[in-house]
């Protein structure tokens, strides 16, 4: 007979297990259970962390897409900037800032596309060419010069004024000469009327050195001006003659301008630099004021609208950070530049 049928009483171990106790939770020891609470918290805790994380995630990748989108708005966007809507009449003003050249803001592109713009604009009353130069590049200023010419007799109804802040000389004066009306503070620099042109020489320190200047060339002046070559008479004379006969341009286009406004006083093309009173005296400036008093009381209408092209903001910081700073060493040193100061 099998221990099944047998009718003795279940030993120790023998006791058949009650109903439900299966499905109990083991009766653990009460460490056991602080340590499955913690391990529960733990994984609560990851998991909550990983949501925070993916959150996170999802915020820094659109952020990152809006940075290259703004970014790209940036290179693409065009120099100028949009131009304030406005529906009243208004004065126009066009900056003339820092360097006149063609690589710089105060290039004649720049700025000939503002004055086209304030020109063509129906309810701009005048122009104002807000000057703040020391001079720069004579075809530049040139270039600026015969359009200012031509837009004011294609608008005649609209005049030109220039107007000098600290200072407006050389290049800048050359602009301003073809204004209608010419102001100034009576403190700013005006004038500097003639032309230079400078470079260095290095034949002494290659002497020095004992460094030997090897340099090829087909034609007798391509070496024209060669600073690492002693000077020869005959192209410093040549070149004398350069600068006297851009120097008279820049004369005869301050004449065509002024007029019989100009002093007699033979010191005006020496290339001295005036203040705003002794400009006044010498015929240089018609009046002492700023800006918003031309337009004020010169112009009559003192809303003013700037149709100034600018820099983007990418190419102002990476010539903040300096980027081109050893190449512009570079060029002063081995260059010979032209310029109206």
């Amino acid at each position: 007979m099998s221990d099944w049928d047998s009718d003795k009483a279940p030993e120790w171990g023998d006791k058949p297990a009650e109903q439900g106790a299966l499905r109990r939770k083991p009766n653990l020891p009460p460490e056991t259970g602080r340590d499955w609470k913690l391990i529960e918290k733990l994984v609560m805790s990851l998991q909550s962390e990983q949501r925070r994380s993916r959150r996170w995630g999802i915020f820094f990748k659109f952020l990152t897409f809006a940075y290259l989108f703004a970014l790209l708005a940036i290179v693409w966007s065009p120099l100028g900037g949009s131009l304030e809507a406005t529906t009243g009449e208004h004065t126009a003003v066009v900056e003339i800032n820092g360097p006149i050249s063609a690589d710089e803001i105060a290039s004649a592109d720049n700025i000939v596309g503002s004055l086209r713009s304030a020109f063509e604009q129906e309810n701009a009353v005048a122009v104002i060419l807000r000057i703040n130069s020391p001079g720069g590049s004579p075809v530049q200023s040139g270039y600026i010069y015969d359009e200012i010419k031509r837009l004011r007799g294609e608008h005649p109804e609209k005049k030109v004024y220039a107007v000098i802040s600290d200072i407006g000389a050389s290049g800048a004066y050359y602009i301003a000469a073809a204004a209608d009306e010419i102001y100034a503070n009576r403190a700013s620099l005006v004038g500097s009327i003639g032309v230079v042109a400078g470079g260095f020489g290095f034949t002494g320190a290659m002497d020095k050195l004992g460094v030997e200047r090897r340099l090829y060339t087909s034609g007798d002046n391509k070496a024209f001006l060669d600073p690492f070559s002693p000077e020869q008479e005959g192209e410093v004379a040549f070149w004398q003659s350069v600068l006297e006969n851009t120097h008279q341009q820049f004369i005869e286009a301050v004449k065509k301008g002024r007029g019989d406004r100009l002093a007699d006083d033979e010191r005006l093309f020496s290339g001295l630099v005036w203040s705003g009173e002794q400009a006044l005296e010498l015929g240089l400036i018609d009046g002492l004021g700023s800006t918003s008093y031309v337009a004020r009381q010169i112009v009559g209408q003192e809303d003013l609208v700037d149709y100034s092209r600018r820099k983007g903001a990418l190419r102002d910081l990476v010539d903040q950070l300096g980027v081109s700073f050893g190449q512009g060493i570079a060029s002063q040193l081995v260059e010979s530049r032209l310029e109206l100061r």
